[in-house]
């Protein structure tokens, strides 16, 4: 793990993507990972930075004598009149007075050219910077625009070179290679610039400007008349023939829904969140055709089990195709023989995939495959069961019903190794010391600030493992496999040994301790954990109510969201990754199980804590921010190191849709069943266009919760319930 003074810092970083390629730069669009303070910049293709400087520069230029200027930006090299060649003084920086996300793989930067154009207190000469990434593929369209009253003569030069470190490298916080080392290639021709390092390349081209290779630098000269504007382009295409991650299709196989609420919140989170999951979506060069979402940018821009899985699930309501091919890639890769270097064992789904091996410089080494995680599996099961429950065919169900029964086998054994439970330990010091959801090393402590020892045993584990036995029995009932009522009598010793073993109190009474250590002892911090159980009907409803009454609580959620760790527990920091920040998709789940199992003023709350912080993100969710109070900041504190886009984060914004309209399908038994949760956060709110059963279904919900009307696929029967109130 990344050292506190080393860890880069993501904040304040312009983000464009298309899976498997990203850029992150400086708010101005420039970026230069040797800079002091730059963090991770860089153009990034799957696990490789195949671009660390891309800087665009300006001078003013004297107009050769007799010279007639004119509008075209004629191609200049080498020293011309009034450009030197070289790099020294007088190229001036663009100043950065806007950047924007422009949809899905865009970006948008304006700035403005202080020393060109009249002498007067307004600017005259702007730069508009035009970014688009498409898998493998950046392309910047710069537009110089003048309102000055004489013709503007300049040079504009872009610096551009890679350096091909790896992501562990570069989030490690260790320097950038120098681009003129001996394992890259850098020459001029026609096309502009170009390097490699055998299994990378990279080309940069650039009509009409000057590569100089020995500078890498790419130069035009031109001329803009009063009033007009001058277009230049330039184009960075990167190849990696073997490589393990690809493009998914150019489209998401999702509608998108059209949303209304009273609280204009909602869809502007939704709007930015689709432009992001479009934008995450990817595929393995093994199962091209198997799109799941990247987990995040930029540290884990690859297939994660965990993540692709909740993501996937959170996104059923657009769709059972993006469930389906997560579910096929991870089976694909189903683990199949003992192996502890890479955790892997019979059954078990992956919790990661890189190009190769992935070193943090720090003591964490896992292989390109890695299986340390204990709760893919499980999840797996669940999000086969909830596509199935959403329409997913039985054509494509029967499929992947041999890797059910080895993930249903999977859990079967380790359950018998951890004692009845689910657990975990890094078999060898160089993996995940915690292989749950939350994996940073600090974070499984006991109520004291303890660090907890493994083989740890994870509450929301348990929680998901009971509900996987019994969606496994529920297939294999369905599918005419044996074993269904084996399953039903393992889910329910599951939860007697669950109640028997995890529940412990404090002064404000009883809750569900984060997990079990090594010794049999719970782990008494209160924690987020506890907010998965209600969705995974472990608990009853005595102890459902308890959850909620804890989630409910100050101490966890009077921050922007659900704390990850209560502020009263030793240990808590408000900046802690695991042990007090807020994630949006811990809160989401948390929300949809509390509105799902009759708690909807809890749930509101969470929700209300997340739109609250959406705004200071402009609607893109980071992968977790500060669990200050919002009595204490006017706005979330960022996590300066969080991802952004996360898959889940964005996803989130489709769960809390799912939490406030209380839909439930059951296709396969013909109905629809929406759970009314009583008087919305969002105030009335019609959502139109989610898919059930590959058709759209419409409703309208008034600000109490009423539903007005519902327009729903054929031979469905859709089924009100009254809310709940608790």
């Amino acid at each position: 793990m990344t050292s506190p003074e080393r860890q880069p810092l993501l904040h304040d970083l312009a983000v464009t993507l298309a899976a498997p390629t990203v850029v992150l730069s400086r708010p101005d669009g420039n970026l230069d990972a040797a800079a002091p303070g730059a963090g991770v910049h860089g153009l990034f293709h799957a696990d490789v930075r195949a671009v660390s400087l891309l800087r665009v520069t300006l001078r003013p230029v004297r107009a050769p004598s007799g010279e007639h200027a004119g509008k075209a930006p004629p191609a200049v090299g080498g020293d011309v009149e009034g450009v030197p060649g070289g790099d020294g003084a007088g190229w001036l920086p663009v100043v950065a007075v806007m950047t924007a996300t422009d949809g899905p793989g865009r970006s948008r930067f304006v700035g403005l050219a202080q020393a060109l154009g009249d002498a007067v207190p307004d600017p005259t000469v702007r730069v508009d910077r035009r970014r688009t990434v498409t898998p493998g593929r950046l392309t910047e369209q710069l537009t110089v625009r003048s309102t000055a009253t004489a013709p503007v003569r300049l040079a504009v030069r872009v610096e551009v070179a890679g350096d091909l470190v790896t992501l562990e490298h570069a989030k490690a916080g260790l320097a950038p290679r120098s681009p003129a080392g001996p394992t890259r290639e850098l020459s001029s021709g026609a096309s502009g610039l170009r390097w490699g390092d055998g299994t990378v390349a990279v080309t940069v081209s650039a009509p009409g400007s000057v590569p100089d290779a020995e500078r890498s630098t790419l130069t035009w000269t031109l001329t803009v008349e009063p009033g007009e504007s001058v277009d230049l382009h330039l184009a960075v295409e990167v190849s990696e023939p073997e490589a393990v991650l690809t493009a998914a299709a150019p489209r998401p196989s999702w509608q998108r829904p059209d949303v209304t609420a009273d609280d204009r919140r909602l869809p502007a989170l939704l709007a930015q969140s689709l432009d992001d999951l479009e934008s995450l979506r990817m595929a393995t060069s093994a199962s091209p055709g198997d799109t799941f979402l990247a987990a995040g940018v930029p540290w884990f821009f690859t297939l994660f089990g965990r993540d692709s899985l909740w993501a996937a699930r959170m996104l059923l309501p657009l769709g059972t195709d993006l469930a389906l091919g997560t579910l096929r890639a991870l089976a694909t890769q189903q683990g199949t023989r003992t192996d502890p270097a890479a955790e892997e064992e019979p059954g078990k789904i992956l919790h990661e995939v890189r190009r190769g091996l992935f070193d943090d410089g720090q003591g964490l080494r896992l292989p390109p495959v890695y299986y340390g995680t204990v709760d893919a599996t499980p999840l797996w099961i669940c999000l086969l069961h909830d596509a199935w429950r959403w329409g997913l065919p039985a054509a494509d169900i029967e499929p992947l019903l041999p890797a059910l029964t080895a993930a249903l086998d999977w859990i079967d054994n380790a359950a018998k190794t951890g004692d009845g439970f689910l657990s975990y330990v890094d078999h060898t010091g160089t993996g995940l010391a915690n292989q749950g959801w939350k994996d940073s090393g600090d974070a499984a402590r006991f109520a004291d600030g303890r660090l907890a020892e493994a083989p740890l045993a994870l509450a929301e584990v348990q929680g998901y493992a009971y509900e996987a036995a019994l969606a496994g029995a529920a297939l294999l009932d369905a599918f005419a496999l044996p074993d269904g009522e084996r399953w039903r009598t393992f889910a329910a010793g599951l939860a007697a040994r669950f109640r028997a073993r995890f529940w412990v109190s404090d002064q404000h009474g009883p809750y569900p301790a984060m997990a079990l250590d090594g010794s049999g002892r719970p782990v008494d911090a209160v924690t987020s954990n506890m907010g998965h159980l209600p969705a995974t009907g472990i608990l009853d409803a005595d102890e459902v109510a308890a959850v909620a009454a804890r989630l409910a609580a100050p101490d966890m959620s009077d921050a922007f969201g659900l704390r990850t760790m209560s502020s009263l527990s030793g240990g808590f920091g408000p900046l802690r990754y695991h042990c007090g920040a807020v994630w949006p998709h811990d809160t989401a789940i948390a929300a949809a199980g509390l509105a799902r199992t009759g708690h909807p003023r809890a749930a509101a709350r969470l929700v209300e804590g997340i739109l609250a912080a959406a705004p200071a993100f402009d609607y893109r969710l980071p992968e977790l921010w500060g669990g200050d109070a919002r009595a204490d900041t006017p706005a979330p504190v960022p996590y300066p190191a969080a991802c952004r886009p996360q898959a889940w984060s964005a996803a989130s914004a489709v769960a809390l849709i799912t939490a406030l309209t209380g839909l439930e399908p059951d296709v396969p038994a013909g109905r629809i069943l929406l759970r009314s949760t009583g008087p919305l956060p969002v105030g009335a709110l019609a959502v139109r266009g989610l898919t059930i059963a590959g058709e759209r279904l419409d409703l309208t919900i008034d600000s109490d919760g009423r539903v007005e009307s519902v327009t729903a696929p054929a031979g469905l029967t859709v089924e009100e319930h009254a809310a709940v109130q608790a």
